[in-house]
């Protein structure tokens, strides 16, 4: 998923508006003291770390690491610091992080096991990490009360665009393995919850916009026609249908 294609800016407008209450409410939870170094990995957009950085205060840092960072330039100013970076496969961007987050990050990374060590690495005594990844294994369909040819297609060309996502490394069910995960690497207090909105203007939005985006990579993989997307995104403008997104797990745990 390309950053720099105007369909990014619209995806990340929605997850803003689905996960960021959600994340606010768990970072709130872990504690956020003033003068705390946070280590945003994944940032995409400017919400979650600007938030970082208004709770860390001018005598705080909030990190932002992307392996494309054009949609971050905006947020590059003290305590906000902007790198490009590989979570997979390079070093932390420092040390004695208080907290470090990622969302919708890990799922992707083939290297996540790598990442993920990475991260943990990277806390200080007492640290905190807090995970956040989707699960689309545990909602297979967009529209769940599939009840018409409208919502037949919907979940037929999702589950294409899952299809791309596992051919190019993505774990479709790696939410609902984060305990464990945290656990074996080590944390403690490890707890976890999940958010599985159904139906908002955002999923609608957010429905679209993929679509948009890896239309030419559906018609090649031959998962669907030009018509059929054509057909799919009316009826999606149309505002008729309920569309849901997969869960989103969150865990977290505490550093020894």
């Amino acid at each position: 998923m390309d950053n720099r294609q105007n369909e990014a800016a619209e995806r990340f407008d929605t997850f803003t508006a689905l996960f960021d209450p959600t994340t606010f409410r768990h970072l709130e939870g872990l504690g956020i003291a003033p003068g705390r170094r946070c280590w945003e990995v994944g940032a995409g957009g400017t919400s979650v770390v600007s938030w970082l950085a208004e709770k860390a205060g001018p005598d705080g840092q909030a990190v932002a690491t992307d392996i494309d960072t054009s949609r971050l330039t905006a947020a590059t100013r003290p305590p906000v610091e902007v790198r490009v970076h590989d979570v997979g496969r390079e070093e932390p961007p420092g040390e004695d992080f208080g907290l470090v987050h990622a969302r919708l990050v890990l799922v992707h990374v083939p290297e996540r096991e790598k990442a993920l060590r990475s991260m943990i690495n990277a806390l200080r005594p007492d640290g905190r990490l807090l995970i956040e990844d989707a699960d689309p294994a545990l909602q297979p369909p967009t529209c769940p009360d599939e009840y018409g040819p409208e919502q037949r297609l919907d979940n037929r060309l999702r589950r294409g665009f899952r299809h791309l996502l596992a051919d190019r490394g993505a774990d479709l069910s790696y939410g609902r393995k984060l305990p464990r995960l945290l656990r074996e690497v080590g944390l403690h207090d490890v707890q976890a919850d999940a958010y599985s909105p159904v139906a908002s203007p955002a999923c609608t939005a957010l429905e679209a916009a993929t679509v948009r985006q890896v239309r030419d990579r559906l018609v090649a993989a031959g998962l669907a026609t030009d018509a059929e997307i054509d057909r799919h995104l009316a009826n999606v403008e149309a505002g008729t249908m309920d569309l849901a997104t997969a869960p989103m797990i969150s865990a977290w745990g505490r550093q020894e």
